[in-house]
């Protein structure tokens, strides 16, 4: 059978698509780009906020087409989406064939193969994760390396625990054991990618943490850099702090997601860290991990926020000028406590107020490239293009941050030193040095 895989959302769906991928071409299958050739389709679709979720249906709706004017026959819809909607999904979209569950990704080939119509699997999405091979997408030289999964915060606005499950870490030496054969394929640079990575280890009640996992990746041998996603403040530890420091091969880039900055909004939010925790705990990054890259993600819009909140999380962006920031408007999720909180903006002015925040933070983001330029930096070359040669500092990690582009030539997958020396449009300009 000939399959196409579409894969939506974070980098931990992507994981779970390349699993899948692995899955059904051990079965004999066929991977197609083409969805006028495919007979098979699969959607790996994400569920977190309103445009995700159409995101998700437009692409179904998208494939649907082919069963008229293509090959396709069978329409497998993956993860979030059917999760979320378990109990409708199957009804509102009569197009699909099968849905599974985050916690029914092992079942694809038998999704794929089975001639049941409206097949639906949902295993526990609370089981711990499954060991499987994966078919990596992603490079030259880098890879996601998912360490757990699920959420135990239960922030106000957020659905990803009723979703992904409580949080479950993988054993260690599965972790290791992985690393290690990305590692043998030629993976120079891990993404370690969880929902909160901070908690890694915790829910083994072993003395297992964070860092114990970073001192044994650190050991794999062709591991050069080890980047960090989703470090929660309220429990990001000295001794965390102290390992980034002084090991070279972990990447001085911490991606720390805050949402706000008012101490009332974060109440609201149910986050556990106050706007002087948040400052003290900057400030200490900044003083004790030199060279220090600080990314976040930002809300707008939520129950509770006017305008005097609004131009404190401005003020505190002007202050502490954070190198990465995404901002996202606020998107009321049924189901959630925030959703039920009446006292809130429209969605156009969420927007707005995510525009003006990301006009501030675009200018910090401006400053900080400028003062780039004259300096020296190792490059991941990703790629060429039209005689120039394009990737990635310490300070960036794909997809979300920006590049550099430089002449001197490179090799794919190879590291570089490139020379800073220009800053235009959000993206680094240079020269192999």
């Amino acid at each position: 059978m000939k399959v196409l895989f579409t894969s939506l959302g974070c980098a931990k769906n992507l994981i779970d698509s390349e699993q899948m991928i692995a899955l059904v071409t051990a079965a004999g299958h066929t991977l197609v780009s083409d969805p006028a050739e495919a007979e098979a389709a699969v959607v790996n679709t994400c569920a977190f906020i309103d445009a995700a979720q159409q995101e998700a249906i437009d692409t179904i709706l998208e494939l649907a087409q082919y069963k008229e004017s293509g090959a396709l026959r069978r329409l497998v819809v993956t993860g979030c989406l059917p999760e979320r909607y378990r109990g409708d999904i199957l009804a509102e979209l009569p197009e699909i064939d099968a849905v599974l569950g985050t916690g029914s990704f092992p079942a694809i080939v038998d999704a794929l193969e089975s001639d049941e119509r409206h097949y639906a699997r949902f295993l526990d999405k609370n089981a711990p994760l499954p060991e499987l091979d994966r078919a990596v997408s992603t490079g030259p030289a880098w890879a996601y390396l998912k360490v757990a999964d699920g959420c135990d915060n239960r922030c106000a606005y957020c659905v990803i625990p009723s979703i992904r499950g409580r949080y479950r870490s993988r054993p260690l030496d599965a972790v290791v054991a992985e690393a290690k054969a990305l590692a043998g394929a030629g993976v120079k640079e891990l993404i370690l990618v969880a929902q909160n990575l901070t908690h890694y280890g915790r829910d083994f009640h072993d003395g297992t943490n964070l860092c114990t996992l970073l001192r044994a990746l650190a050991a794999v041998d062709g591991v050069r850099w080890i980047r960090l996603h989703y470090l929660y403040p309220h429990e990001i530890t000295d001794e965390l702090i102290d390992l980034i420091a002084a090991e070279p091969k972990i990447c001085r880039y911490l991606d720390m997601p805050i949402q706000h900055i008012n101490d009332g909004i974060l109440r609201r939010m149910r986050r556990p860290e106050t706007k002087a925790q948040i400052c003290a705990l900057i400030e200490k990054l900044r003083a004790r991990i030199d060279g220090v890259v600080l990314r976040t993600s930002l809300i707008t819009g939520l129950p509770g926020e006017g305008e005097a909140e609004l131009a404190e999380l401005m003020d505190f962006l002007r202050t502490y000028r954070l190198e990465r920031a995404g901002v996202f408007a606020y998107s009321p999720q049924e189901g959630t406590p925030a959703a039920a909180m009446t006292d809130r903006c429209s969605p156009e002015e969420a927007e707005a107020r995510r525009e003006r925040v990301m006009a501030l933070q675009n200018a910090v983001m401006d400053e900080y490239d400028r003062a780039q330029i004259g300096l020296a930096f190792d490059v991941l070359c990703e790629g060429e293009d039209g005689g120039q040669w394009y990737g990635r500092r310490y300070a960036d990690s794909p997809d979300i941050d920006e590049q550099v582009y430089f002449t001197g030539g490179a090799e794919p997958g190879a590291f570089v030193r490139v020379q800073i020396t220009a800053a235009e449009n959000g993206c680094l300009y240079g020269h192999t040095v």
